[in-house]
């Protein structure tokens, strides 16, 4: 009877927590389509400056108040060490593992307010969630259309696209300081996935350096450093659902910093051999150390 209650009870929390999400999203949305509109229609300059700024505010608020229901109805545990290099006036490059939709909000906790609004980038397929996908648009989240080894075998010539548009991307972000997020794997890493790619780290997926090399040498010096994120959860990777209802409670993070060689953002990936695999010896030796990492935060439990 106690475990059922605890399911009853859990789903319960669900159910409030997915409506208080609804609710959130389409108080929110009224205002933030009106600034779309109004970015759509004002001048390119003025929309910039007018309109730009509120639609950001819109979407930092929303985050926020998710974050506001994780930490105090949710009462998230976090374990956050290594946070140094903070500010709204700078460019950061992030890259971090990725397991779940939760890594995004857990993303958000360590940076909301303190950097300039992480862009991710997106899957096209979800540019079509109502009032999110529109969101995401007017915030210039770079979206990305993946197509698997079969559909290249078939359709060389949509080879590179997915490059291109991280460039395209990068570019804009030059004029304004921006957080580039970044999941090196490119996708969610499951047991399945792990198994199929061979891949030689214990908890992580093959990273795929091009992308990360795209927005070094789009935005050239504007970073710094490559930030790296390591996110733990101790009690099993927690899915969306399963946040809303209540199943994570503790998490785990560690950061740090790795300077980018100067010579990255010169030459050009695509066509320097020994450029593209120097960058990519950078990016394994980084998940081999962040590899050994979570092995020693899973040895710790």
């Amino acid at each position: 009877m106690q475990t059922s209650a605890v399911r009853q009870g859990s789903v319960l929390l669900g159910m409030v927590s997915a409506l208080a999400l609804l609710l959130n999203t389409l108080f929110l949305g009224v205002f933030l389509f009106f600034f779309i509109f109004l970015r759509i229609i004002l001048p390119a300059r003025l929309a910039q400056i007018l309109a730009n700024p509120v639609i950001t505010a819109i979407a930092s608020l929303w985050v926020a108040c998710i974050l506001w229901w994780m930490n105090h109805v949710y009462k998230v545990q976090w374990d956050i060490q290594g946070l140094q290099r903070t500010g709204k006036q700078e460019w950061f490059l992030i890259n971090a593992n990725h397991q779940s939709w939760v890594d995004i909000f857990v993303l958000y906790q360590i940076y909301l307010g303190k950097v300039p609004l992480l862009k991710f980038f997106i899957k096209k397929e979800l540019g079509y969630i109502p009032i999110v996908g529109q969101a995401w648009w007017a915030l210039d989240f770079p979206f990305m259309r993946r197509h698997s080894k079969a559909y290249l075998a078939k359709h060389p010539e949509q080879a590179g696209k997915d490059l291109e548009e991280t460039r395209k991307a990068c570019e804009k972000f030059s004029q304004t300081p921006t957080s580039v997020m970044n999941f090196l794997e490119g996708t969610r890493f499951t047991e399945y996935k792990h198994r199929d790619q061979q891949s030689p780290f214990k908890y992580l997926l093959k990273p795929k350096a091009g992308g990360l090399a795209f927005a070094i040498q789009a935005l050239g010096d504007k970073f710094s450093a490559l930030t790296n994120v390591t996110i733990y959860y101790p009690d099993g990777i927690p899915t969306f659902w399963g946040m809303m209802c209540g199943a994570f409670k503790r998490c785990v993070v560690r950061i740090d910093e790795h300077p980018i060689p100067p010579h990255f953002s010169q030459g050009d990936y695509e066509t320097d051999g020994e450029l593209r695999l120097e960058i990519q010896q950078w990016v394994t030796r980084l998940w081999q150390e962040k590899d050994e990492l979570l092995t020693q935060l899973n040895s710790d439990q």
